[in-house]
């Protein structure tokens, strides 16, 4: 054992002159500092509630305009911000002006301003590094309470998933990450050339960054206030590899790229055209296109860079000719479970029950209990890719079971059940269910929901009407309805 203490020691003796001090050290540990953040998570299954707060520190860097760049994770849903410089205990207020949780990236603006007098903001470089550079990851990972410098190598960089549907730039690098790395800066010389955000537990010494040329788009999108997110092409595509599909396509052998699978009756894209370019980038039979100094990225890489008013410009083989055609591109997709995208949820308790709009996170959470939704015929596994039927469509469901009340005798709650109707009525939404609880009239009240095993509730309104009250004074809720909802039922 001691002798392994030992050489644990001398390998760091050897390793130290590698990341000897540079000129410009001292000016870039300035511009990195401590984030400790105490949040507030939505609750999903209680949503007239919020979770516990908790507290977490990350990383985070000085850049131009008095700003400090760190993750969207660092901040997100955060009550209080503060951050601490280097080499200091003085902490300042600081609050989120700008996030973008797809591509994980956010800033901060500081109450006092004078903090930037004495930490200068770090250089972001406009360039690629080369694969195999060295690099040095900066920040405040667990395990202390110094800064922390690692070094490494840049291993790849690729075009890859990021949250959501977002996709983007991401480099691999070697370098120790920890918890708290992240939104730390990654510095190739002087400059930074990404921004810590992510490894994988289980492998040794593999850490992800979110490369410079995201940051710089990320920072272009919101000089105008607000943040729009990475536009992306959401059609089915496959490699035109094959030799029997390239033949039927009657495809010369320079003529490359992806095959459209599939197209909605007024999408420019028609089924069975080849995608050969994107702007002038020519793209190859895998998706691939060559990108200056030497990398090769999936084509999507060019959709933002070449994107205009909503538009991107394709080159198309269809039928044996090349078409010109501006192609549609958003940031995603229109489907009728949205995320709540930092908001926190909106409910409704009617008597002893709580309504909310199935949102994406919620139906993330029911993906683990899929094969038990899905043999129900739930809608929230039925419809998860579906698009809007309507304008404003939502799916309402009861997230909880009842809260406790004598109106419930005999009547059981399925899994995540989704209502269909009321007194026989489609419930559209959550601000439409509402309304029909609101101009509901009659002795009784029935609420029938979707699916195969649910069962059909029917109370006495006036009783339900009268529990809600009751029920709110015992659980502690201080309103019947989210701000969004409640002036709807004081109508």
């Amino acid at each position: 054992m001691l002798g392994r203490l030992l050489l644990g020691f001398s390998l760091l003796l050897v390793a130290a002159p590698s990341l000897a001090t540079r000129p410009e050290d001292e000016a870039d540990r300035a511009s990195v500092v401590k984030i400790f953040t105490t949040a507030r998570m939505p609750n999903l299954s209680q949503p007239w509630t919020r979770r516990a707060p908790t507290e977490a520190t990350g990383s985070g860097v000085v850049i131009s305009g008095n700003r400090i760049l760190t993750n969207s994770h660092v901040v997100n849903y955060a009550k209080r911000i503060l951050v601490q410089p280097y080499q200091s205990s003085e902490k300042y207020e600081g609050h989120v002006i700008a996030i973008a949780r797809g591509i994980d990236l956010a800033l901060i603006e500081l109450e006092d301003e004078s903090f930037f007098d004495t930490h200068p903001a770090a250089e972001l470089s406009d360039e690629f590094p080369r694969i195999g550079s060295t690099v040095q990851a900066i920040g405040y990972p667990m395990g202390g309470d110094a800064l922390s410098v690692t070094e490494g190598i840049v291993s790849r960089i690729e075009f890859t998933d990021y949250n959501g549907v977002t996709r983007g730039l991401r480099m691999q690098v070697d370098t120790a990450l920890n918890p708290g790395n992240s939104g730390g800066p990654v510095f190739l010389g002087d400059k930074v050339i990404g921004l810590v955000f992510s490894g994988i537990p289980s492998a040794e010494n593999i850490g992800y960054v979110i490369p410079t040329d995201e940051i710089l788009m990320f920072l272009e999108d919101i000089e105008d206030g607000s943040y729009e997110g990475n536009p992306r092409m959401f059609s089915r595509l496959q490699t035109a590899e094959n030799p029997a599909l390239r033949e039927r396509l009657g495809l010369s052998s320079d003529q490359t790229g992806l095959v459209v699978t599939d197209a909605d009756e007024d999408s420019v894209l028609k089924e069975w055209d080849l995608i050969d370019r994107i702007g002038d980038h020519d793209i190859d039979n895998r998706g691939m296109v060559d990108v200056e100094g030497g990398f090769r990225f999936h084509f999507g890489y060019y959709v933002p860079k070449l994107a205009h008013d909503g538009v991107v410009t394709l080159t198309v083989i269809r039928d044996g000719e090349s078409v010109e055609l501006d192609l549609p591109v958003k940031v995603r997709p229109d489907r009728v479970m949205e995320p709540l995208d930092g908001a926190y949820p909106s409910y409704l308790i009617h008597g002893p029950m709580v309504f909310t709009p199935v949102y994406s996170e919620l139906a993330q959470a029911a993906a683990r209990v899929g094969p038990a939704l899905a043999f129900q015929k739930n809608p929230i596994v039925e419809r998860l890719s579906d698009e809007p039927a309507f304008e404003g469509e939502q799916l309402v469901v009861l997230p909880s079971p009842f809260f406790p009340h004598r109106t419930t005798k005999g009547y059981q709650l399925g899994l995540l059940p989704v209502l269909e109707s009321v007194n026989g009525v489609k419930v559209k939404n959550l601000a439409h269910l509402a309304e029909l609880l609101r101009d509901a009239e009659g002795e009784f009240i029935e609420f029938k929901f979707a699916g195969m095993t649910n069962e059909t509730l029917v109370f006495d309104r006036a009783q339900l009407e009268e529990a809600t009250e009751d029920i709110l004074d015992d659980a502690g809720i201080r309103s019947e309805a989210s701000d969004d909802i409640l002036p709807i039922l004081k109508k």
